[in-house]
């Protein structure tokens, strides 16, 4: 009896490591399918999924200059949270990540904080100004 639940064990925990080789660590940005936006003022989230849209948001991701292991200190609360979904495998339920990003007025910059990975990105002012576009102009 004790080798039949060893048995069932270890052929549990197999299928459970093969499966959870699916979802890859590092973020794939082709498979971002949606972006999911709350603006820090107001409670209206407003979701992308326009094609166009998630290859802008996609281009400018691919541009932010991460720091890693850093906790943001800023004096405000975020000026937008954003919520990624990825799709792996149309069989699987899509991998969030979240985003809280905040816009440098003055600079025309933005701070963007990968909660997941606690890290700091930042971008430059064509890339903030394109991503604030698309996001409050849905």
């Amino acid at each position: 009896m004790k080798k039949l639940h060893s048995l069932v064990s270890a052929i549990s925990i197999f299928l459970l490591i093969g499966c959870s080789k699916d979802v890859p660590n590092e973020l794939d940005l082709s498979q971002l399918t949606r972006v999911d936006f709350t603006s820090g003022n107001s409670d209206e989230e407003i979701i992308i999924t326009e094609k166009e849209k998630i290859k802008t948001i996609r281009d400018i991701i691919g541009e932010i200059e991460w720091e890693e292991n850093i906790k943001p200190q800023m004096d405000e609360n975020e000026d937008a949270i954003a919520t990624l979904f990825f799709t792996y495998d149309k069989n699987m339920p899509e991998s969030l990540t979240e985003y809280l990003i905040w816009f440098n007025k003055e600079e025309g910059s933005a701070v963007i904080f990968d909660r997941d990975k606690n890290a700091l990105g930042t971008l430059g002012k064509e890339k903030s100004q394109t991503l604030k576009e698309l996001l409050i102009k849905k």
